[in-house]
């Protein structure tokens, strides 16, 4: 079985898009590689060529067996999107990998976590910020899951401070786990996968390219609910990381700088196009994602009387829409004017029913 979900990856042409969609349709990884061409070309956005690519390339199973030996080898897990143990809200992100690879124990469902990216030319005063949040959100009894990519800079001071606070930490490879890259990070990478885990998509035969590194940021941003970028200039990594957190609808936070300091150009950028929530200290973080909450009854049990049909149209809205949306859509499908449903809105947040959320959003509480 393991080596179906492999050799899928090794098939020219095949992303993780369309590897889900032939598995889908098949039935199963296996499929993929029994199935008849007159059968594949069916599948919609296969196609011909597609199919042909499928056919021809079976023979990568056999590679698929050398990466197993490595696999036992050097004790790596593996996760398939199909797997129980894959990340869950990595698993919502159409794009997300087939496959992960860590060396130490992937264990993110569940838990608390957050992502912190950020220029590789970090400045002190970026370090402080880092190493102050980190150290507020363990002390404040939260305690979690550190998540980045083991770049210099913003990437090595998070593992480092989260690992110094006695946190697990995840750190996100562009490459295999043959390597490590920067060779310098090696040992912080070993503490690692003792208290977390070093991840990748990417096999031990794989190339190293630099755009595997760009192609890694959505697991970065697709393993949290909430993304940080510490610094960044105008152009960067981070800024990419943030820019596909926003588009899975995940939260992204920004520490603001001073407007002359090329290091907070982007976090600046970011909050200026309301891209990012401008981050103070760890209370807004615990504020946003609700971690300064204590479990309650669900509302729909404990309030379902004080609601009025109107109030309780909204929560059916904001229910089909996962818990959370803005003004705008609520709005559309219930057929109430704005200013009158800002009125409703607001009596749901003295009810204690939703709470209000940067960009006129709006989310259920304990959704």
């Amino acid at each position: 079985m393991l080596k179906y979900k492999i050799g899928i990856q090794l098939i020219p042409g095949i992303g993780p898009v369309t590897a889900k969609s032939i598995i889908a349709y098949t039935g199963s990884i296996e499929g993929v590689f029994k199935e008849k061409k007159s059968n594949l070309v069916k599948i919609p956005g296969i196609g011909e060529f597609t199919a042909e690519k499928i056919i021809n390339n079976r023979n990568v199973l056999e590679i698929a067996e050398k990466e197993i030996e490595f696999i036992e080898n050097n004790n790596i897990n593996t996760y398939f999107f199909l797997d129980k143990n894959y990340p869950e809200l990595l698993k919502q992100c159409t794009d997300a990998p087939v496959m992960l690879y860590s060396k130490g124990k992937l264990e993110i469902n569940g838990k608390k976590a957050i992502s912190i990216v950020g220029t590789r030319n970090i400045t002190g005063a970026g370090k402080e910020n880092c190493e102050k949040l980190i150290t507020d959100l363990k002390e404040n009894n939260h305690n979690p899951i550190i998540v980045s990519g083991l770049a210099y800079g913003a990437d090595i001071c998070a593992h480092k401070f989260a690992l110094k606070n006695g946190l697990k930490t995840i750190a996100v490879l562009g490459h295999g786990l043959n390597r490590v890259y920067p060779a310098s990070h090696k040992n912080t990478a070993t503490e690692i996968s003792q208290n977390g885990a070093v991840i990748t998509e990417y096999l031990s035969t794989s190339k190293f390219e630099r755009q595997n590194f760009l192609q890694r940021n959505r697991v970065i941003a697709g393993l949290t609910k909430a993304t940080v970028v510490v610094e960044s200039a105008f152009k960067g990594g981070s800024l990419v990381t943030a820019d596909i957190a926003n588009s899975y609808n995940r939260e992204v936070f920004a520490f603001p700088g001073r407007i002359n300091d090329k290091m907070s150009v982007g976090c600046n950028k970011l909050i200026k196009q309301n891209k990012a929530v401008l981050l103070e200290d760890s209370k807004d973080i615990e504020y946003i994602i609700g971690w300064d909450e204590k479990p309650e009854k669900p509302v729909q049990q404990e309030l379902f009387i004080e609601l009025t049909e109107e109030e309780q149209e909204v929560l059916n809205i904001l229910q089909s829409e996962g818990g959370k949306s803005n003004i705008d859509t609520i709005s559309r499908k219930s057929e109430i004017e704005i200013n009158l449903l800002s009125a409703f809105l607001l009596a749901m947040e003295f009810k204690n029913v939703i709470r209000s959320l940067p960009g006129k959003i709006y989310e259920v509480k304990n959704y």
